[in-house]
């Protein structure tokens, strides 16, 4: 599996044969599903319920703790990119830590500088109802050496995303995707979070969506 996950990440990132230039980046809608982070070793970060607001730019992701392992983390974020600041929350104990977001890359939605890479078929295009066509999309993320991969479908659901970074890999996971906002409190600033202090940021830190992940 390993090696077979590697070679796809590489394909995407170095291939450019398949590009296109008349594909632009689309966007996904307002979505509710599931998402699970793995590191290429098989461990598995987070697993959770996300909520994600396609025009206002607002994701609410909550990792499921009835069902830890031994690497996985406890955590609620809540990301307003177009603002540039989020909140980890503390629902159990009604605080919460109000910080600026320095990077808005996250996997529920293409970059708009990202670049087509390939459409593809998983499973068997011949078999009614046995496939699935794909878009992969790629780019460079901004201020570190990374890179990303990320799949979506015709419609511009995210199925998953690689990033590469100096340090380690991560896959994003999207499953059980239903296209609404089931409840919109989910994207509202708790009330015990109200009037909270924006945190200083220590220098050379960037905060992202995917450093909650480290």
């Amino acid at each position: 599996m390993y090696a077979a996950v590697t070679l796809f990440v590489f394909m995407c990132l170095t291939a450019t044969t398949h590009a296109d230039h008349h594909h632009q980046p689309c966007h996904s809608p307002n979505m509710t599903g599931f998402m699970s982070v793995w590191t290429l070793k098989g461990d598995v970060k987070a697993f959770g319920a996300f909520t994600y607001d396609s025009m206002g730019k607002k994701l609410r992701f909550r990792s499921n703790e009835s069902s830890p392992t031994n690497t996985s983390i406890g955590l609620d974020v809540l990301m307003f990119f177009d603002e540039g600041v989020f909140y980890e929350i503390d629902s159990k104990n009604q605080s919460c830590e109000k910080k600026s977001l320095q990077c808005s890359l996250h996997p529920l939605d293409i970059p708009d500088d990202a670049s087509f890479h390939s459409t593809y078929n998983t499973g068997s295009p011949s078999i009614e109802g046995e496939g699935l066509k794909v878009n992969v999309w790629s780019g460079s993320m901004a201020g570190s050496k990374g890179h990303y991969a990320m799949s979506v479908t015709m419609g511009c659901l995210p199925i998953s995303t690689f990033y590469i970074c100096d340090s380690t890999t991560f896959l994003f996971s999207i499953s059980d995707v239903e296209i609404e906002i089931k409840d919109p409190d989910q994207l509202t600033v708790p009330s015990f979070c109200v009037g909270q202090p924006l945190e200083e940021t220590p220098e050379g830190t960037v905060n992202s969506f995917l450093n909650e992940f480290m």
